[in-house]
């Protein structure tokens, strides 16, 4: 498969790394390789923007070199440029940034762009997507939050409940405008997620620790590729 073809396929699972044993990175994207994963949700927080910051730039460039899966980055942090620089030079495949923290988002995802690499904004779970009426055209991806970023580790923080209302009222939004523009859906991403949006809705689902287990990677992978080629027969329910 091309790597153009990644991102036209339906109902894509970009597994994040920082749902990984971090101690074993190399050996558990193997595993991913080997379930047949073809990109990975690489996670960049600051401590600032997002109370956490497990995964350091140096890892993810020494990644870069020992796998052939796409880096689909998503920038959580307060200052973008640095970050954005970092992940052109390591030679990822997508960034997606926060609206939040950019003043100039036009002029970044023209920034992205002109590398070769997908550009695309992301927008914490309140942010309205009034926030896109002047970008959507230059979005590769839209990613949307479905619960606060950085916050996962809480165990009553759950996916919003306006959620639902504002993933398909982004799919109306690019299908009337014509676009192929990808909706990636973020934040406690559960098979029903799956089975809800996966047939026509939302493009990419981020996998975290809801639907990949570490204690049993294989098993659990095998179940949601099974999951992922019934939603695309139509067959899921």
């Amino acid at each position: 498969m091309t790597e153009r073809s990644i991102w036209e396929q339906p109902c894509m699972y970009t597994p994040s790394l920082i749902t990984l044993d971090m101690c074993n990175l190399e050996s558990q994207v193997r595993l991913l390789e080997k379930s047949g994963m073809e990109m990975l949700h690489v996670d960049i927080l600051d401590g600032h923007f997002s109370p956490s910051m497990p995964l350091g730039l140096d890892t993810v460039r020494q990644l870069r070199d020992r796998t052939e899966l796409a880096f689909d980055c998503h920038v959580m942090v307060t200052e973008q440029d640095y970050f954005v620089n970092e992940l052109l030079d390591i030679g990822v495949q997508q960034i997606i940034f926060h609206v939040e923290t950019q003043p100039h988002i036009d002029g970044m995802l023209n920034r992205i762009r002109e590398r070769g690499v997908r550009a695309g904004v992301a927008l914490k779970p309140a942010t309205p997507l009034s926030a896109l009426e002047y970008v959507l055209e230059k979005c590769d991806t839209v990613l949307l939050m479905l619960i606060n970023p950085g916050y996962a580790f809480v165990k009553g923080e759950k996916q919003t409940v306006y959620a639902d209302r504002k993933i398909r009222e982004l799919r109306r939004m690019i299908d009337e405008r014509g676009l192929n523009t990808k909706i990636s859906l973020d934040g406690r991403i559960s098979p029903e997620n799956v089975k809800t949006y996966g047939a026509g809705i939302a493009d990419q689902f981020v996998l975290g620790s809801t639907c990949i287990k570490r204690d049993r990677m294989e098993e659990s992978l095998r179940e949601m590729n099974c999951l992922r080629g019934q939603v695309i027969r139509g067959g899921a329910k």
